[in-house]
């Protein structure tokens, strides 16, 4: 059973940053792959940014939309998976959630790639 716990989220004003952050109750965090979604009022949950394993951070990728703006990074000693938005618009205003998958999966795209999930932190980006 994994436990995800996401925290940082708040209101901020474009052009602002913010670091989101989502702690794991899972001794095998350092074998799971990590993921954030988000997802605006009316529209599906879409993929931000995922995560693997390495020594030196783990292997990323990003969508499209945030590329160049946020990074997502992990902390293995403290299960912790992060991801910090700058030069934030009024177009990332979301839920952001955190996810968990097995490591040997590689990167995950899809939610459906995900087999634990956090609760949300809301970001609202005023404009």
């Amino acid at each position: 059973q994994v436990q995800l716990v996401e925290s940082g989220g708040g209101l901020v004003q474009a052009g602002g940053s913010l670091r989101l952050s989502c702690a794991a109750s899972v001794r095998t965090f350092s074998i799971r792959t990590m993921g954030w979604f988000r997802q605006a009022p009316g529209k599906e949950r879409e993929f931000v940014a995922s995560i693997s394993l390495s020594r030196t951070g783990g292997s990323t990728d990003y969508a499209d939309s945030v590329k160049g703006r946020f990074t997502i990074s992990r902390d293995n000693a403290k299960n912790t998976v992060y991801l910090q938005m700058n030069s934030l618009k009024s177009d990332d205003t979301a839920v952001y959630y955190c996810a968990s998958r097995p490591l040997a999966y590689g990167l995950g795209y899809s939610t459906t790639d995900y087999d634990y999930w956090g609760q949300g932190t809301q970001v609202t980006v005023s404009s």
